[in-house]
């Protein structure tokens, strides 16, 4: 799996998902204030950002398991 580097990877990951950064706060258990002082440039967690890139491939595979029932 390949971490988004050239693009900031909350926009990123909340374009991908279709979601807000409050809907991302919700749905990974890390406050709103750390994913919007995230999103504008603070350095992001390693754990943090590995969950983030999980959620987009997981959604991802979803949508093409779907494709194929």
């Amino acid at each position: 799996m390949e971490s988004i580097k050239e693009e900031n990877i909350i926009k990123h990951t909340c374009q991908e998902l279709g979601i807000t950064q409050k809907e991302l706060a919700q749905r990974t258990g890390l406050s709103v204030s750390a994913i919007s002082k995230w999103n504008q440039g603070a350095k992001i967690p390693n754990s943090a950002e590995k969950t983030f890139n999980l959620l987009v491939e997981n959604f991802k595979l979803n949508k093409l398991v779907l494709k194929l029932m």
